[in-house]
């Protein structure tokens, strides 16, 4: 006679309990829809496919939704009306958050744009799917939906970093991140995962500074590059000379990764004609005198960006601008230096005679590089003629117009041309 558990696998007999829950887990699930809504015994789950049959089909993916499963429909959507569409119980996000409340831990740096507006279904099909976690699609393939611009980059790069080629997800959280951009961890605790620093040739590569604990992603683009060692682009020359000597005092010493000098004082050892120059105009960026000096606006070692700047134009200006590019972004005719973030076209970054930083004494002739003004209006400009509005002014561009625009088109600040031109022609006033 055959008795309980005879010729059974561990395996199998392990797997017992996992079933034997599952189906406790479906009765109820049944039950409780067949309470809640009196449905006919057995009805829970498959009354739907009456009226939705091609629905079916879903059920023979190779992941399927646990509610989904259980033929709990009831779960996600109300049978009868909903103030929702689709019939569901609560908003998108909501509903799913009702079971994956865990989704965005509390502290968390960063969130996926996604997560954080209850979008799941860009990213998860609510019933089934071939792909794992209900996906819509697998791999890197899903990311890249959204993120085209990561994978033109990553598609012309000469050296990519391996883990990217191989899932975004190695290094990266697909809903939130007690780290900054949904990161597993900061450098260098995620890359020493992989990379490890306690070996001999790790050293020799870094001359021999302790720069395990350092941020790898100051001198190294954690995508991809076309450089070696998948540097930044941009590279600081002692960085490419391996002289790092230069800046930081030698790896022997007790303080190796000290600067030699503090400040744009650091800078001056290279760049001390450029730098004279500059200190000798009459008006002085203040990020350049500032305590980090030039590494106010520059990184030291590499960037993605040119001239080393730290991050892309609009976004590094705007850091202390936030006015400006608030402006701009409000503004009915967009100026194109601004909103392309080449401010360099206007200031000059550094230093300057001129007020605000201006590269010409002359408005008008800042303005003419780009417009022919003489052609635009013919009234008149220039040093000879005084505002009416202030005996001190002179007329030129910025009497009618804001450079970094207005709520109004033409950048001029007030709603029609009219209510402008009466400001100085007050006898058309009425």
């Amino acid at each position: 006679m055959w008795r309980k558990g005879e010729g059974m696998s561990p395996k199998v007999k392990s797997i017992i309990p996992v079933l034997a829950i599952s189906l406790v887990f479906l009765a109820v699930a049944a039950h409780s829809q067949q309470e809640k809504f009196k449905l006919k015994p057995g009805a829970a789950g498959k009354l739907c496919l009456n009226c939705h049959p091609g629905f079916g089909e879903k059920l023979k993916k190779a992941h399927v939704h646990t509610p989904v499963k259980t033929g709990d429909c009831s779960g996600c959507h109300n049978p009868h009306a909903s103030g929702h569409g689709k019939l569901l119980l609560a908003g998108p996000g909501k509903v799913c958050a009702t079971c994956h409340s865990s989704i965005l831990p509390a502290g968390a740096k960063s969130a996926h744009n996604m997560v954080a507006a209850g979008e799941c279904v860009k990213c998860h099909d609510p019933h089934a799917s071939n792909n794992k976690y209900n996906l819509l699609s697998a791999g890197n393939e899903l990311c890249f939906g959204c993120h085209k611009g990561m994978k033109e980059t990553l598609s012309g790069l000469k050296f990519k970093h391996k883990p990217v080629e191989a899932a975004c997800l190695n290094c990266h959280n697909p809903h939130a991140s007690l780290s900054a951009s949904l990161l597993k961890e900061e450098a260098p605790g995620l890359c020493v995962g992989c990379h490890k620093t306690e070996s001999p040739v790790f050293a020799q590569i870094h001359l021999n500074y302790p720069v395990a604990k350092s941020d790898c992603t100051s001198c190294h683009n954690p995508h991809g590059s076309n450089n070696t060692g998948i540097f930044y682009d941009s590279v600081h020359q002692p960085v490419t000379k391996k002289m790092c000597n230069n800046c930081h005092e030698e790896s022997t010493s007790a303080s190796p990764l000290n600067l030699k000098r503090a400040g744009s004082e650091i800078c001056k050892g290279c760049h001390f004609e450029m730098m004279n120059g500059m200190f000798a105009k009459n008006r002085i960026h203040w990020p350049v005198l500032g305590k980090d000096g030039c590494l106010t606006c520059h990184r030291p070692h590499a960037s993605s960006q040119g001239k080393l700047l730290a991050s892309p134009t609009l976004k590094l200006c705007g850091t202390c601008h936030q006015d400006t590019i608030k402006r701009q972004a409000a503004s009915q005719t967009k100026h194109p230096p601004v909103q392309e973030g080449n401010c360099g076209a206007c200031h000059s970054p550094h230093s300057s005679d001129n007020n605000m930083l201006l590269l010409q004494p002359s408005m008008i002739d800042l303005c003419a590089t780009c417009h022919e003004w003489q052609k635009h209006a013919s009234h008149p400009l220039g040093e000879k003629v005084v505002d009416p509005r202030n005996a001190n002014a002179r007329l030129q561009c910025l009497s009618c117009h804001r450079t970094h625009g207005t709520e109004y088109k033409s950048m001029i600040p007030f709603p029609r041309v009219t209510d402008l031109c009466v400001q100085c022609h007050t006898e058309y006033k009425r």
